[in-house]
Formats: structure tokens, C-alpha cells, sequence
């Protein structure tokens, strides 16, 4: 099998709510979207947001998870200083801010937003994650030292 990822979806309580803060205040425009499901095309996979009921009844499972989702997506950039613009950026549009850009423990730079369900997004600097012109990841540096 092929290590791929093509799509994540997050199952939410308030599909509206979320594409609406997605298309406002990250200022991204969907790929695909309807009343049930949106879309949003990243690089080189598709980032889905889905009603919760609706992910668990697709997924034959009676119930998924209440509250804070228990993962991260990150967002990395070059420089810390890329950092700090977004995060900027970011809350001039009203995005909480969950932890302000500081230097990591593993020689990184990170800061915290949550959407409108809290969802976490890491805004990082890692000197482990190599990224192309496109911001794709080429690959991760050896982080065995870190132990």
C-alpha cells in the first residue's frame, strides 16, 4: 500500500458555521460544497468538513467524540517571521489566537488558532520539515537526537 493521504474530514457540529469561518477568515474558497459537505482543495489533498451525525451514519458508528477533536493540522512556513505575519494576519480577522508565536523546546516556532469548533492549527517554523517553493512537504529531517 501506498503511504498517501488524499482527504481529511472533520466531522463538526455546525457545517454553516465552519465553512463560513473558513471562507472568512482564512480566506479560502471551496473546491467543491453543498448543504452536507464542503471542500477546500490544499496541497495535494483535500481538507473535507462534514456534519458529525452525518460522518458517524456514513461510518456506521453510533457516536463520534463530543467536544475538542483530539489532533492538530499544521500550517508550516520558511521563517518565523511568516510565522508571526499569519498569526497577525489572522487575528486582525478575528481568529483566536490560542497561543502566541514562541520559540518550541525542539528549536522550532509555533503558535495556536482554533476555529469557530475548535479546531487546532499549529502556525509553525519547523527546522525538521523541509518544504518546497509551494509549501509541500519534501521531507522530514532526522529527529532521533530529540530523545
Amino acid at each position: 500500500m501506498d503511504q498517501r493521504l488524499s482527504l481529511i474530514t472533520i466531522g463538526v457540529n455546525d457545517l454553516a458555521a465552519v465553512r463560513a469561518f473558513y471562507e472568512e477568515k482564512f480566506e479560502w474558497t471551496p473546491v467543491a460544497a453543498n448543504k452536507d459537505i464542503v471542500f477546500f482543495l490544499m496541497n495535494g489533498f483535500l481538507l473535507g468538513f462534514f456534519g458529525k451525525e452525518d460522518l458517524a451514519k456514513d461510518a456506521n458508528v453510533t457516536d463520534l467524540a463530543h467536544g475538542a477533536t483530539p489532533f492538530t493540522l499544521a500550517y508550516n512556513v520558511a521563517s518565523e517571521s511568516e510565522v508571526d505575519s499569519l498569526v497577525a494576519s489572522l487575528e486582525s480577522r478575528g481568529v483566536r489566537i490560542v497561543k502566541r508565536p514562541e520559540a518550541t523546546f525542539f528549536g522550532g516556532y509555533n503558535a495556536y488558532v482554533a476555529d469557530v469548533e475548535e479546531n487546532l492549527w499549529e502556525i509553525a517554523c519547523n527546522p525538521f520539515v523541509e518544504l518546497d517553493h509551494a509549501g509541500n512537504v519534501v521531507t522530514h529531517k532526522d529527529i532521533s537526537t530529540l530523545e
